[in-house]
């Protein structure tokens, strides 16, 4: 039920996973939302934080009909905000562009609304980024608190001592704040796999550079069981219905 003195009910839908707090206004708006069998349709309503909350069926197929796109990022290409003399990576979701060998929906324009990078990888990083209409899959990609790990595989040069080694692994510190525990491995001599559950900025590049290392190429192949596989550079497919992260 409504609660003065409770927590707002889009907040409390973006914590369960249902949506987006932006989807969840915009459901609301809508009248379609309910909490404990009552449609609520008024912007900022408060709620009972152990409510029962329920989508209208036409909200849960406009949800059905949003994709998430895996794009193998080329080098040049910036993820999210385009910086002066590069595009971003978005303009790569065309029609001449798209993978066809597993299958899934062909392009269409009305994938491209509301299409939005769900993480980062930086400009001269290669690999796998994914975008994504679904607030769901960005919540869940993007955060401190996401659970979602990534698999980079990086190639370096210089000389890593055991103690480098051990702190790439856990003890590092960016910008004043301790990493959380990576897995890093060798996967020949001169390439190194991160797998990580966390994004700072440039985060490998700076790690490696904290213990003498020089990052030569960067590419991600996993988010979560979501892996880049075959996809070729510069082309795009969809997520498909049998694929969770």
């Amino acid at each position: 039920m409504t609660s003065p003195e409770g927590v707002r009910l889009s907040k409390l839908m973006s914590e369960r996973g249902i949506c987006s707090r932006r989807e969840a206004d915009a459901f609301i708006e809508q009248g379609l939302v309910f909490v404990d069998g009552q449609r609520i349709s008024e912007l900022g309503t408060r709620v009972d934080p152990g409510c029962q909350i329920h989508l209208a069926q036409q909200a849960q197929k406009q949800q059905q009909q949003r994709v998430t796109i895996l794009l193998n990022k080329p080098i040049g290409y910036v993820s999210g905000q385009p910086e002066p003399g590069y595009k971003p990576a978005v303009m790569l979701i065309r029609p001449e562009t798209q993978w066809h060998d597993i299958g899934g929906p062909t392009f269409n324009p009305g994938m491209l609304k509301g299409l939005a990078p769900a993480g980062r990888l930086d400009i001269d990083s290669t690999g796998l980024l994914i975008l994504t209409q679904d607030g769901r899959i960005a919540k869940q990609l993007i955060g401190d608190d996401s659970e979602v790990d990534k698999e980079y595989l990086v190639r370096v040069e210089g000389q890593l001592t055991e103690r480098g080694f051990n702190l790439l692994n856990h003890g590092l510190e960016l910008d004043g704040r301790k990493l959380r525990p990576a897995q890093v491995s060798w996967q020949n001599e001169d390439q190194l796999k991160f797998v990580l559950r966390e994004g700072r900025k440039r985060q490998i590049r700076r790690m490696c550079e904290l213990v003498g290392l020089h990052v030569v190429g960067l590419k991600r192949v996993r988010i979560g069981q979501v892996r880049l596989g075959e996809l070729p550079m510069g082309q795009w497919r969809t997520l498909l219905p049998n694929e969770q992260f």
